[in-house]
């Protein structure tokens, strides 16, 4: 597979910062459609990630965001292959992963981006490996 990130991913990614209020982070992806926002800091660089799982959290919604959001966010640059995503997605059971250039967030993949690819069918299908037959004697 040749697919770059950048070929697929969201390049219109919508971020916010740990200040923003949780109603401000749930009206959002709510008005976009969108199931995780990147929470940025003041020089673009991911601090965090808030997913749908965590906007569903009871909080009160004047809360900062900070308060939700997921600390440990995965990046990666959108020049690397979309099977790195892939992996990172299936090691960690995850289905968003930001994207980064120069450590700033450009967009986000999703698994929903990955299934795109395979339905359109814009893959190589790997050969299964040869099974060596026993011969009898």
């Amino acid at each position: 597979m040749n697919v770059k990130i950048a070929d697929l991913m969201a390049k219109r990614v919508i971020t916010a910062q740990p200040h923003h209020s949780v109603d401000h982070i749930r009206g959002i992806m709510e008005r976009n459609r969108i199931h995780a926002v990147p929470i940025v800091g003041p020089d673009g660089e991911a601090e965090g990630i808030v997913t749908t799982a965590d906007a569903a959290r009871k909080l009160k919604g004047e809360s900062p965001v900070k308060r939700i959001m997921s600390e440990r966010v995965f990046c990666v640059p959108a020049y690397n292959d979309v099977s790195k995503a892939a992996r990172i997605m299936r090691k960690h059971k995850i289905h968003h992963v930001v994207v980064t250039h120069e450590k700033k967030v450009v967009g986000i993949i999703s698994s929903f981006d990955l299934l795109r690819l395979v339905e359109g069918h814009r893959f190589a299908m790997k050969q299964a490996p040869a099974t060596q037959r026993k011969r009898s004697r």
